[in-house]
């Protein structure tokens, strides 16, 4: 039987299919898939399913596994996991990144990775051999673990929140608005592969947990964290993100201002359009929600929604961005407690903030 040494990106990915975190999918995608959700953002019996899971390989590791049915998958230096091979197939590296990205520019992050990865792809379905959990991040839950705990708390409606930062006064405003509408929330941050300069596990984790103690009724909030690959796939992502929750026992699913989106390649609402697409077939509601910002004349966090001097006073607004909190943290600068909870900022005071190297 070939074999195939799988780096620790490709074993997280391995690991949410094993879970379920990717159902419908029971494996790596396969030629067919690849190309209908790559073209569509379907599979080919038609089910949304807006991005790649794939596994790729190099040309010395394609020559081994070529005309294999089996494949054993190592990691760790132990077989976990065996791949029923539908086949090898290669795709045009830059088409495919714009049909997924929207763009071929390797300064995208995701278009980026994308190109470092293998230029082969096998699929098929996976049968893992033993623990699923040799890399999931101590906070995480898998589906069937959450799904336990919102039934535990007697939960009919789950919200779902997607982030990869640390939380500031415009997610806790979101976040609150959601919790009057339904009976639990469910943080889960992405803790998987990133670009440099985006958060670490801990940090994120750590501010979370200073919010949720401190500030939220903890009977009504679950947090755990999703280890799988940040894609930055703006609006296909977004989609991606709701199917995830989705698969975990979320009923909803909260798309915001520039969901997944980096660098300006997306407009800030693209994800709220394309979610509409797919309106009543992802078996999740979508909450779109607007951007909030704090207002000195309104006293507090509001939206284009419910203030209106963006328009007509825009000296009394103060725009949250994630990206100027992330500058002012790294250059240890004080924060307006107006945009991050001082409570968050020392929670970050002993760790390692910023991923300084990138999964492999």
């Amino acid at each position: 039987m070939a074999e195939l040494v799988l780096q620790p990106r490709q074993y997280l990915e391995l690991e949410k299919l094993a879970i379920g975190a990717f159902r419908p999918l029971d494996g790596f995608m396969d030629e067919a898939q690849f190309g209908a959700v790559v073209e569509t953002m379907r599979l080919p019996d038609g089910e949304p399913f807006p991005l790649p899971v794939v596994l790729d390989l190099n040309d010395d590791q394609a020559a081994s596994v070529r005309g294999q049915p089996r494949v054993a998958l190592i990691y760790g230096g132990e077989e976990v996991a065996q791949l029923s091979s539908q086949g090898l197939f290669r795709c045009d590296m830059a088409a495919t990144a714009r049909h997924v990205f929207g763009t071929d520019d390797d300064s995208h992050p995701g278009v980026r990775f994308f190109l470092e990865g293998g230029r082969h792809f096998v699929g098929g379905p996976i049968e893992m051999l033993g623990d699923t959990r040799q890399l999931m991040a101590p906070w995480e839950l898998t589906p069937a673990d959450s799904r336990q705990m919102f039934g535990a708390r007697g939960w009919q409606t789950v919200a779902g929140f997607q982030t990869r930062n640390v939380p500031h006064r415009a997610h806790e405003y979101l976040q609150r608005v959601v919790l009057e509408q339904v009976d639990g929330l469910f943080v889960q941050p992405l803790v998987g592969r990133k670009k440099k300069g985006d958060y670490t596990a801990e940090a994120i984790m750590a501010g979370y947990q200073a919010l949720i103690d401190g500030f939220y009724p903890k009977s009504r909030v679950v947090l755990g964290c999703l280890s799988t690959a940040m894609r930055y796939a703006g609006p296909r992502e977004a989609v991606f993100h709701a199917i995830i929750r989705r698969n975990y026992g979320c009923t909803h699913f909260i798309v915001g201002r520039d969901h997944a989106g980096v660098g300006g390649f997306y407009g800030r609402y693209d994800a709220h359009e394309l979610t509409r697409r797919f309106e009543g077939e992802l078996g999740i509601e979508i909450i779109r929600l607007q951007g909030p910002y704090f207002c000195e004349r309104c006293g507090g966090m509001v939206t284009a929604h419910s203030c209106p001097h963006q328009v007509s006073a825009p000296e009394c607004v103060m725009e949250i961005s994630g990206t100027a909190v992330r500058a002012a943290l790294a250059a240890a600068q004080g924060l307006d407690p107006r945009i991050v909870r001082p409570e968050v900022v020392a929670a970050l005071k002993h760790l390692d903030v910023f991923i300084t190297e990138e999964l492999e």
